[in-house]
């Protein structure tokens, strides 16, 4: 079957967007599912509480753009780990606020650096203009109106 259509998906922006994200994701996992077991989520959300400390689940789910859901699965998965601890909140007893322990800290430091040398790697295939520019299209394009 032969396809006339105007349309390309491999020029479909989203399309593209999601393959980069996809592939360069895929490439850091590497770094903290193979040292700590982590998945996804358990990494973006030990990420938060370590860039800017405790913070409830729904704290979480807003800076993140993460379901609650998937942010619950993540606090339990850390909490088993011992990276992360949870402290009701006197004022609400439907909200806990989410901690790293030691070990988690010690994680995050670790992966910190991963993160900053595979950002480094990453960045180092275009020139300063291309990065550049293409760190503030993609501000622009996740940035909600």
């Amino acid at each position: 079957m032969q396809d006339n259509s105007p349309f390309h998906l491999q020029d479909f922006m989203p399309y593209l967007l999601n393959r980069a994200a996809e592939s360069t994701s895929l490439e850091f996992q590497k770094a903290y599912k193979g040292k700590y077991g982590m998945l996804r989520t358990e990494w973006r959300v030990l990420f938060h509480l370590g860039r800017y400390g405790s913070l409830t689940a729904k704290d979480i789910c807003t800076r993140a753009s993460i379901h609650k859901t998937k942010v619950s699965r993540a606090v339990s998965a850390l909490e088993a780990r011992r990276f992360v601890v949870r402290e009701e909140m006197e004022t609400d007893r439907r909200h806990a606020l989410l901690s790293l322990t030691k070990a988690g800290h010690a994680a995050f430091d670790d992966l910190i650096k991963d993160a900053a040398r595979y950002n480094a790697t990453l960045m180092d295939r275009f020139t300063a203009e291309e990065a550049d520019t293409l760190r503030r299209a993609l501000i622009k394009l996740s940035t909600e109106n």
